[in-house]
């Protein structure tokens, strides 16, 4: 490492030159996290599976380290490592009351990667979330602190970048902080929803959701044929939208949207501050039942009883609309972006009434988003915190055919359709499970359309296995009896290093996961930096920690989180 330190110092060194250029004489108070043209592929606040993005994704040219500087004079106040998530990130805490966060770094640099090094020798752990105090990382704005990677839960090199306010920690959007650039190009608008809200509503005279396609002529968005809808009773609008920036074809997220009818605003959403709190709300502001089916995200302009996202302001009744009876309305959805660039929807509804069949559906319980619900059977049961649901629910639950392997009736709970927005208590009756195997139990997520399982953990007493699910959805009790695997990528069978200044392992688990993985060089702990999305963990070669020129004896242990060991022993010379 003393070699890739020396080389990351002269390259920080060449890079320093360009910081100092870039912004002289300009009064702002932030200066772009990185010197090469900012260039986006996530936007704040876009949707995301189960959150809205809390930060803006920059490109990094497709490679990793490139320097990344500090915004604003501050210190660094956190650091964190992590197999998934943010990966590395730093934390820099500014006099203004705002925090910068800097996500998916490669490294950091090198006085810092030393003091995060040390820390995690000294807790025997390669994931640290370290707070650090105000006069030991002091940096000034432009400095060089790090180089960009693509570490952690990152689907491509990039880095991750966020403002936050410091005290609550929400996060707000930087592109309204003088972060410019260039974007002229409006939001796209692909389609319409609207849906009946009310048991006798229906939208061209039918009680399910109707989908109408969109086209732009003469730079207008209208719907196709341009169709006077005929609607009747509650109904909401909700559209599929995107945005884009400028010379890229990365889908973002759209920042403002407001319904008028009849010239009078309905409703409005605005996305430049949220809490983490509220984050998971984005399952309840977009069509989640749609999505779960299609893939497609429609943003709505009404919410849901239970939806408390604090972007949301109305003037009409939670956005939700009741046209009448042979009126004629007029109905405008426009969207923004960042830069205020706009595009508008246009399309008329008349009420027209028509009797519909009512749907009945058979329920087990009727659950209340505002309350703590339970239910239980024999050998299942349930709790859901107030506020879990978006809505009031008609559960529905039923049981299917133990099957080879499982030590419990598949348990279908509702479907995957509803979403929620905490997560829900369950807990599931076991049968015919030897004691022998009473610590391997767990508790899995089937797909019905595959067969497929995932493990969701649980903790098992008493005949019973208890878990907190995040989804509703089919689950069942197994057990994990099989240990992780470890495959050698730089020792061959002759215990000789095929790669110089490192050794690298494959590891993999098939059900329960990576609880702990642990190697002993000599009988001391060493540092072996995780990769969960590639399986990878690395160690590289420390001769201020380990005597290096000479024969050592090697162990490696991977444990997962049923307590299931591989074990790999190597001697090797280095």
């Amino acid at each position: 490492m003393d070699i890739q330190n020396f080389m990351i110092k002269i390259y920080l060194i060449f890079a320093i030159g360009l910081c100092s250029l870039f912004l002289s004489g300009q009064q702002i108070y932030y200066s772009p996290p990185v010197r090469i043209p900012v260039s986006l592929s996530g936007s704040f606040a876009e949707l995301r599976s189960n959150h809205f993005h809390s930060g803006i994704d920059i490109k990094t040219q497709g490679t990793i380290n490139i320097p990344v500087c500090a915004v604003a004079d501050g210190y660094i106040s956190r650091i964190s490592v992590s197999p998934t998530g943010f990966g590395n990130a730093i934390y820099i805490d500014h006099d203004n009351g705002t925090t910068s966060v800097y996500g998916h770094l490669n490294q950091f640099r090198p006085d810092i990667q030393k003091y995060v090094k040390d820390i995690q020798y000294q807790r025997k752990s390669f994931q640290v979330d370290i707070p650090v105090l105000p006069g030991i990382f002091p940096v000034s704005k432009n400095e060089i602190f790090a180089l960009s990677g693509n570490s952690g839960s990152s689907a491509g090199p990039h880095l991750h970048f966020e403002l936050r306010n410091t005290k609550t920690e929400d996060p707000i959007n930087p592109l309204k902080l003088g972060f410019q650039i260039k974007d002229k190009t409006p939001p796209a608008i692909f389609a319409l929803q609207i849906v009946p809200l009310s048991e006798s509503s229906h939208v061209n005279y039918t009680s399910s959701k109707v989908i109408y396609d969109v086209e732009m002529v003469n730079g207008e968005y209208h719907l196709k044929n341009n169709p006077v809808i005929p609607v009747y009773g509650e109904i909401g609008f909700a559209v599929e939208t995107y945005d884009f920036v400028d010379g890229s074809q990365n889908k973002c997220g759209i920042i403002s949207m407001e319904l008028n009818i009849d010239r009078v605003i309905y409703s409005s959403i605005k996305l430049n501050r949220f809490s983490f709190s509220e984050s998971g709300t984005v399952n309840s502001y977009i069509d989640y039942a749609e999505f779960m089916k299609s893939g497609r995200r429609f943003q709505r302009t009404w919410v849901e009883p239970c939806n408390s996202f604090s972007g949301f302001d109305f003037t009409e009744k939670n956005g939700i609309f009741d046209p009448g009876i042979d009126a004629v309305h007029e109905v405008s959805i426009e969207i923004k972006d960042s830069y205020e660039n706009t595009s508008v929807l246009k399309f008329t509804v008349a009420g027209k009434y028509r009797e519909m069949q009512t749907k009945v559906s058979e329920s087990e319980a009727f659950f209340q988003c505002d309350h703590t619900n339970q239910w239980k059977t024999d050998d299942f049961r349930i709790e859901l915190p107030k506020n879990a649901l978006f809505r009031d629910l008609p559960f529905q639950y039923k049981t299917s055919e133990t099957k080879n392997g499982f030590y419990s009736p598949v348990h279908e709970i509702h479907d995957n359709t509803v979403p929620l927005k905490k997560n829900v208590k369950i807990a599931v009756k076991t049968f015919d499970l030897p004691e022998m195997l009473q610590q391997k139990v767990l508790l899995v997520s089937i797909n019905p359309e595959t067969g497929k399982y995932t493990s969701v953990g649980g903790k098992y007493e008493n005949g019973w296995d208890t878990a907190e699910i995040k989804a509703f959805g089919n689950y069942a009790v197994r057990v994990d009896t099989v240990p992780p695997t470890i495959l050698p990528l730089s020792i061959d069978n002759k215990n000789t290093l095929t790669e110089p200044d490192k050794i690298r392992f494959e590891i993999r688990d098939d059900l329960a996961g990576i609880d702990s993985i642990e190697g002993l060089i000599d009988g001391k702990w060493a540092l072996f930096e995780y990769d969960a999305k590639n399986n990878l963990i690395t160690h590289y070669f420390d001769a201020k920690r380990f005597e290096l020129g000479k024969q050592h004896n090697f162990k490696l242990t991977v444990t997962d989180f049923t307590g299931n060991s591989s074990v790999y022993e190597a001697t090797f010379r280095k």
